[in-house]
């Protein structure tokens, strides 16, 4: 790959192809129970800017809070509004007290007079705000403004909802997704070097056995390996999510829900060298039922070890990575390709064909939004956005695809 190719499909600021591609979708701003009455402000950053989340105190008949998305630094003279006072209708810098409502209109400039007209020129920038899935959404590109993604996992309500937000990466987002058309690393990186019997020498012969296979389908790139114990199927949904069904230990205070979950990774760009991955999970049972517009239980996962652990023995300057966490194991191959991987030296091989067949993709849809045209995962008609389930199976832990969609 060419170094001019490498910075238009890795940068993701105003102006530049992918970021202009990127502003086309929705993004996760943070966890919906994040934002409290006691602590209503959350400073963000999402594709290169610096924002402020806010949730407004609910007022006499309402049911949900309101939230706003705003630009971090005030119009007035630069202060910054995460440090502001939220009230019932907009959010009020610190330094002067001008106020702002959820759309950017200047409310209030004190000390200038009432009627002072050069109020109603300023806007603060904004941008729209939605909760689906227990995660709070925004649109940050042009007008109009598409439908939010139900994808299945955010909306299924037969069961029990947890998300996982995962600290920030020193990594491009481009990174994070390469990973998710690459099988070849489960067996390396989760199973030989972090595993506990991965170095059985007939896991390692299985391992060579397996069959890689890829195809593009309407969301983006199903992802097939077949094993011996069967086949393990799904996709990455354009351009920033993985969808995936894995065994694994039921939620800590649910001894009724599945001991297998239904999991969403959504890997958020913050800018060009960090990325942010929240992975929600869906457990079912017949017990439990989490609602798709509201709030869900969330863990914050901390990948690397302070500073001051001593273990794994290294020099205090390399990042020390909990590998007891997967998301860790999968930092650490991220982050070591450096902030933004150097593509003009690989050497990729047969097992790299999803990576290709990726940056295939992500090129296609750019040069479509450089046309004028609307990239996939683009939703309009409301009526195919109820439930959008995606393709997911695991033979290996006894789900086929009927089982998976129940």
């Amino acid at each position: 790959m060419r170094q001019a190719e490498n910075e238009m499909l890795t940068r993701v600021g105003k102006g530049t192809p992918a970021g202009e591609l990127l502003r086309r979708y929705w993004h996760p701003v943070c966890v919906s129970a994040e934002l409290t009455d006691e602590n209503p402000i959350m400073r963000v950053k999402l594709l290169g800017e610096s924002l402020v989340a806010f949730r407004m105190p609910m007022r006499d008949g309402e049911t949900e809070p309101r939230y706003g998305l705003v630009a971090e630094q005030c119009r007035h003279r630069l202060a910054s509004l995460a440090f502001g006072v939220v009230e019932d209708d907009g959010i009020r810098c610190p330094y002067h007290g001008w106020k702002y409502d959820a759309q950017g209109t200047c409310l209030e400039t004190p000390p200038e007079p009432a009627d002072w007209a050069y109020k109603n020129e300023i806007r603060q920038p904004a941008y729209p705000v939605q909760k689906l899935g227990g995660l709070l959404w925004t649109y940050m590109g042009p007008q109009p403004v598409p439908l939010l993604p139900r994808w299945d996992v955010l909306v299924r309500e037969d069961g029990k909802r947890l998300i996982y937000k995962e600290s920030i990466m020193d990594c491009n987002w481009l990174q994070p997704m390469e990973n998710s058309v690459d099988p070849s690393h489960l067996y390396w990186l989760h199973g030989y070097r972090y595993g506990s019997n991965a170095r059985d020498p007939l896991l390692r012969q299985a391992q060579y056995e397996e069959q890689h296979e890829f195809e593009i389908f309407e969301h983006g790139i199903l992802k097939r390996r077949v094993t011996s114990k069967g086949v393990d199927e799904h996709p990455l949904v354009f351009p920033t999510i993985l969808r995936n069904l894995t065994g694994g230990p039921r939620p800590k205070d649910d001894s009724e829900a599945a001991t297998y979950r239904h999991d969403l990774q959504i890997r958020a760009p913050l800018d060009d060298t960090h990325t942010r991955v929240y992975r929600v999970n869906f457990f079912p049972n017949k017990t439990d039922r989490s609602l798709a517009d509201e709030d869900a239980p969330f863990e914050l996962r901390q990948l690397k070890f302070d500073q001051g652990q001593t273990w794994p023995p290294m020099e205090l300057d390399t990042p020390k990575y909990d590998t007891s966490i997967i998301g860790a194991q999968d930092s650490m191959a991220w982050e070591t390709q450096g902030p933004i991987t150097d593509r003009t030296q690989e050497h990729l091989g047969h097992g790299d064909r999803g990576l290709v067949m990726l940056r295939k993709l992500l090129r296609e849809q750019i040069e479509i939004v450089q046309k004028g045209g609307e990239p996939i995962n683009v939703f309009r008609d409301p009526k195919k956005n109820i439930r959008i389930d995606l393709p997911v199976i695991n033979e290996r832990i006894g789900l086929g695809r009927a089982q998976a969609a129940e």
